[in-house]
């Protein structure tokens, strides 16, 4: 409800005098990815985790690397396919047409590039093997 009512600070007093406060994941995108990569990996136990060393760069960087394309095709193949014509492939069951078309919504086509929308808004080019190598080795 407080969330609803767009309350920026909300102060709760229980028995143990406990103080709880809502930072929305808007302002703290940093707690949110260091959520997600610790929900990643496994827990050693109770063996010590290092530290991470974090730094900020000027720029954002984003890599998705597959390995092995099966059959030559970029692995975004049937989804800008499906954007290009409304068709799936021949073989493809009633799933995976309802998978396609759940993920085509996710991605836009200008002419024949590809772009895969992000919640905050931006697109991401979306790239075969080929050209992902190609990129990384002129970045680094």
């Amino acid at each position: 409800m407080a969330v609803d009512l767009d309350v920026e600070e909300l102060l709760i007093m229980e028995d143990s005098d406990l103080i709880i406060r809502y930072i929305p994941r808007f302002h703290n995108e940093l707690a949110d990815a260091l959520a997600t990569l610790a929900s990643m990996l496994p827990y050693p136990g109770n063996l010590h985790i290092d530290p991470l060393e974090i730094q900020i760069r000027e720029r954002h960087g984003y890599c998705n690397a597959i390995e092995i394309e099966p059959d030559v095709q970029p692995w975004y193949h049937d989804i800008k396919r499906f954007l290009k014509t409304k068709e799936n492939p021949e073989q493809a069951s009633g799933d995976q047409k309802r998978t396609i078309r759940r993920f085509a919504s996710n991605f836009f086509l200008s002419e024949e590039v590809l772009y895969k929308r992000t919640p905050d808004l931006n697109l991401l080019r979306c790239v075969d093997a080929r050209e992902a190598e190609k990129t990384m080795n002129e970045v680094h």
